[in-house]
């Protein structure tokens, strides 16, 4: 996992949503996230970019780090 920027939007209820992130100095505008699961490695969101490229963040909360796995292909999980 690669660490990332991360923009995102905390509700009163402490729910997440990104909106967009930098990765490799390319920013990602979001268009929609989707499934989300919490694990020891943190809070993990299904997110897909305005291209339809399709991402996985983590957020570990401890640290207040945002990370993306390594590796991209068009319309696979990164």
């Amino acid at each position: 996992m690669e660490p990332i920027e991360v923009t995102a939007r905390f509700d009163e209820q402490g729910e997440i949503t990104p909106l967009h992130f930098t990765w490799q100095g390319v920013v990602h505008r979001l268009e929609s996230t989707g499934r989300r699961w919490t694990d020891e490695a943190g809070q993990h969101i299904l997110v897909m970019d305005m291209s339809g490229r399709i991402y996985e963040l983590s957020f570990k909360s401890g640290e207040g780090r945002w990370f993306i796995g390594q590796g991209e292909s068009d319309h696979k999980f990164v």
